[in-house]
C-alpha cells in the first residue's frame, strides 16, 4: 500500500510501499518502540519511541511535534489502506522550523526516560483531564519568555536533583489547566 514517509533531517516526504506487517513498521524504524498519532483524519502517523533519546530531527505535523523519521499510513476504520492525502497537502502541514525553547525542552529531556506521548491525568474544575508531555512543552512554548524561561529552570532543577519528571510535567499541566481556567 502507499505510504508516506517524512525525514526531518533531509526535510522531504517520500511515497513508500507498505506491506501492512507490523514487523515491516519496526524494520522501518529499526526498533520495537514505535509511537502512533491519529491527529491526521484517516491517517495514523508512526514515529520511533526511541526518537527522543536519539535526539532526531523534530518537526511539526500540524500542531504536533513528532522526532525523527514518520511513516503515514491511511486508515479505514481499524484497516491500515493507501494514504488518502496528496503529497502537496501534506507538504503544507509540515513545519522543519522548531524555536529555541523546544530545542531546550528537548536537549534537557534528551537523556531521561520519558515518551513524550504518555499521557497523564491533571484536575480541571473537578473533572480529569488527561494530556501528555508533548502537550506541556506545547502549552509553555506560547507563554510569554518569563514564563518560559521559568519552565526551562525548573526543569533542569528537576533533573539535576533527579526528582521524578513525571510530576513535574504533571506539575506544569496542572499550572496551566489553572491558569486557563482563570
Amino acid at each position: 500500500m502507499k505510504a508516506y514517509s517524512i525525514d526531518p533531517q533531509t526535510k522531504s516526504i517520500e511515497v513508500q510501499e507498505f506491506d501492512g506487517q507490523v514487523n515491516s513498521i519496526y524494520t522501518f524504524f529499526n526498533s520495537i518502540l514505535v509511537d502512533s498519532s491519529h491527529i491526521l483524519n484517516e491517517h495514523i502517523i508512526y514515529t520511533d519511541g526511541n526518537a527522543l533519546s536519539t535526539t532526531h530531527t523534530p518537526c511539526f505535523i500540524g500542531q504536533q511535534l513528532f522526532l525523527g523519521k514518520t511513516l503515514i499510513i491511511g486508515q479505514n476504520g481499524l484497516e491500515e489502506v493507501d494514504v488518502k492525502i496528496g503529497q502537496d497537502e501534506l507538504e503544507k502541514l509540515i513545519n522543519y522550523e522548531i524555536n529555541s525553547f523546544y530545542k531546550k525542552c528537548l536537549d534537557s529531556l534528551a537523556l531521561q526516560d520519558i515518551n513524550l506521548y504518555k499521557t497523564f491525568e491533571v484536575d480541571d474544575n473537578g473533572s480529569k483531564l488527561t494530556l501528555n508531555y508533548e502537550w506541556v512543552i506545547y502549552t509553555f512554548n506560547m507563554a510569554d519568555v518569563k514564563t518560559q524561561n521559568y519552565f526551562l529552570i525548573e526543569l533542569d532543577k528537576v533533573i539535576d536533583e533527579a526528582k521524578s519528571i513525571e510530576e513535574h510535567f504533571q506539575k506544569m499541566a496542572q499550572l496551566a489547566v489553572n491558569a486557563g481556567n482563570r
